[in-house]
């Protein structure tokens, strides 16, 4: 029961059901501090689909962490689906130190953490005993907000200067008010402090949904909101951009409830997004083959003033 949930209500959505939690799931990384993860997952089935979760970059001091994001974490659980936080090296409260290589971003190594979890994932079934032998290693996706999914977008096949990054274990990715094109698309300050968003998006080749708040104006770039859809626009591997309607980079609240990080607070909305990427996931990831269908379709009723999508062929709904 959510009071706040209004035009939501016309995505469907599967009802929830229980869910267990694991917190700290820790993996020993070589030659620095061990990675600590945040699992949540279905409390009953087996085969179950998993979701490697990239959080942000964002201002406040715990939701970049394996401890932010977890109302989406909860909502995709509660519906088949297990998710693995990682608390990246860029995290203040868990991450490297601040004179350590990379700093303040660590862009290369939140790739190499979420690499070292899809290594791993029988040890973290260890340390979960709920979960052992019941998650499905041969269907996972990565899905990542901000800065976050400039990380899953390296995973999922963008090249950064001809280096490549993609990681052949992920089925899908979804990539959530990431980054657009960088270089002479940012402004110059931007640029020379983000080299590392000159990224080309034509090799990502992977199955991607791309997520962008249409109210979302990035200080990087002059563009505007649709910077965060270069990934679908050059990716062949994007097959649809999710365009939410009237909010930000915060998608409403995607990263915690009544947070700084949520410059407008869009309960409704917020729920639109979460019903749709986890039908997308769902599809994605061979759950329920139509749930993407059905919920997208949804919105050419009363949802549409909530959310819109375009398909790789350009059809929107």
């Amino acid at each position: 029961m959510n009071n706040l949930i209004d035009l939501a209500r016309h995505i469907p959505t599967p009802e929830p059901a229980l869910t267990v939690a694991y917190t700290p799931v820790v993996l020993a990384m070589e030659g620095r501090q061990p990675l600590e993860l945040r699992v949540t997952a279905p409390a009953a089935g087996t085969d179950i689909p998993v979701v490697v979760f990239s959080h942000g970059h964002g201002p406040s001091n715990y939701i970049p962490s394996k401890d932010g994001y977890a109302h989406l974490a909860q909502f995709w659980a509660e519906r088949g689906i297990a998710v693995i936080q990682p608390t990246h090296a860029s995290s203040r409260v868990g991450g490297l130190p601040a004179d350590a290589e990379g700093a303040p971003f660590f862009w290369r190594e939140r790739v190499a953490e979420m690499k070292a979890v899809l290594d791993r994932l029988d040890e973290i079934e260890g340390q979960a005993p709920a979960l052992a032998g019941r998650l499905d290693h041969a269907r996972v996706a990565a899905a990542g907000h901000s800065f976050g999914g400039y990380t899953v977008g390296l995973l999922l096949g963008a090249n950064l200067h001809g280096e490549d990054f993609r990681d052949p274990r992920l089925a899908a990715g979804m990539m959530l008010t990431a980054p657009g094109r960088g270089g002479s698309d940012l402004t110059p300050e931007s640029a020379e402090r983000f080299p590392f968003f000159d990224v080309d998006f034509s090799t990502l080749v992977t199955r991607t949904l791309v997520v962008g708040g249409d109210a979302d104006d990035p200080h990087f770039t002059p563009r505007g909101p649709e910077w965060h859809a270069d990934a679908f626009e050059d990716g062949p591997g994007a097959e649809a951009f999710l365009s939410m309607r009237g909010v930000g980079h915060g998608l409403g609240g995607i990263a915690s409830l009544d947070a700084r990080e949520t410059e407008t607070e869009a309960p409704d909305v917020l729920e639109a997004t979460k019903r749709l990427t986890l039908a997308w996931l769902r599809t994605a990831l061979g759950v329920e083959p139509d749930a993407w269908t059905t919920a997208s379709g949804a919105l050419a009723g009363p949802a549409s003033a909530l959310a819109r999508v375009t398909t790789r062929k350009g059809v929107g709904s």
